[in-house]
């Protein structure tokens, strides 16, 4: 029986990760660094916190990320307040299937709490969430379980009784070691063989969660 839906927010909810990509290659190639791909993937579902030491990793102790962030934040601020911020696909249908059934949720994210509030009030779905877990309310960033698990317990729901949707591969493996139910939704990055099997759903899109948890609830 499922009693509990906790959701990661970029690149699962919003198609933001695509924007945040752009800008930072575009303020790393103005402060004359090269960005690609695949250093972006490295940082999705990772807090500011592991993901500065993996960019000094990369770049070097004196890279100056604390400041290259902020200018993508300032330029991410810029292009969403113009443009706004897309929705996935499914999302309302699901999120709405969820409230009607009485099934609690919350979100679970390494986004900053500011961000997070801004980004989940700007797309009209904050209301539906009964708890949004940050990536300053816990010690340890996702693979880590903790922001399931601190998730689960604000939505007084045992965390066995938690389905978690997901887009990253640290997110996947945070949600299946807290005991929740996995379902992965890929977004940038694609599930690997090491990665089975520990999403025990994957899907296309947000709509086809509705069908699964209907099932499992009958």
């Amino acid at each position: 029986m499922i009693k509990g839906a906790v959701f990661d927010m970029d690149g699962l909810m919003m198609d933001t990760e695509r924007i945040v990509f752009e800008n930072w290659r575009e303020i790393m190639a103005e402060c004359g660094y090269r960005y690609d791909l695949e250093t972006f993937k490295k940082t999705i579902g990772v807090r500011r916190v592991e993901t500065e030491r993996m960019m000094k990793g990369i770049y070097g102790d004196d890279f100056p990320y604390l400041d290259i962030a902020e200018k993508c934040h300032v330029l991410f601020i810029e292009k969403t307040e113009r443009d706004g911020i897309p929705v996935k696909k499914g999302l309302f249908e699901l999120l709405g299937y969820l409230k009607e059934n009485g099934i609690k949720m919350a979100v679970a994210t390494s986004t900053r709490r500011g961000s997070a509030t801004r980004a989940l009030s700007i797309t009209g779905v904050l209301d539906y969430f009964d708890a949004v877990v940050c990536g300053e309310d816990v010690q340890n960033g996702k693979p880590d379980p903790e922001v399931f698990l601190t998730a689960a317990q604000r939505i007084d729901t045992p965390a066995g009784e938690c389905i978690a949707l997901e887009d990253s591969i640290n997110g996947i493996i945070a949600a299946h070691r807290a005991g929740m139910l996995t379902v992965m939704i890929p977004d940038m990055i694609e599930p690997t063989e090491g990665l089975a099997p520990l999403p025990d759903h994957l899907f296309g899109d947000l709509s086809e969660v509705v069908g699964m948890i209907s099932a499992i609830n009958s």
